[in-house]
């Protein structure tokens, strides 16, 4: 059996690695499609000490957008509940129900931070009353916030 061949992948490739990654691949997955595709170059000293250096920055990148999601988390924790109004028929039912942008709108202007919409997860929320909304602020990062609706 032939001789395995070390390579850094240049982007990502289904079902063998991502960006930077070192791998051991067949001689002729390597040079028939690999390296022609321009998907991966040979592993030298250099090319590895680049990968590596990339690697460190996206480390540094990633520490700095936990630090900001941790000061995003305490910002929201200061505010206590945020209180939306909306129109109120029988029964304190609401009409159409409170969305995740309602909620970003309200973090908006109570923090003056922007907060992603998606990251938003919410109850159903039909009724006036106070409810819990969790906001994914980073993988490792989650905050959670009290949300009063009230009759407008």
């Amino acid at each position: 059996m032939a001789k395995r061949v070390q390579l850094v992948l240049t982007q990502d490739v289904n079902k063998l690695g991502k960006l930077g990654d070192l791998v051991d691949v067949a001689p002729g997955y390597a040079r028939n499609y690999l390296i022609p595709q321009k998907m991966a170059t040979h592993a030298t000293p250099g090319i590895l000490r680049q990968v590596e250096r990339r690697r460190e920055q996206e480390r540094q990148r990633q520490l700095e957008l936990r630090q900001q999601a941790l000061e995003q988390k305490a910002a929201l924790e200061q505010v206590g509940s945020l209180r939306i109004a909306k129109q109120v028929g029988e029964n304190e039912a609401i009409f159409g129900t409170v969305t995740s942008q309602d909620v970003a709108d309200a973090i908006q202007a109570a923090t003056n931070q922007e907060i992603d919409r998606r990251g938003i997860t919410l109850p159903d929320i039909n009724h006036l009353g106070t409810y819990k909304a969790d906001i994914k602020l980073h993988s490792e990062v989650s905050a959670q916030v009290t949300i009063e609706v009230v009759a407008s």
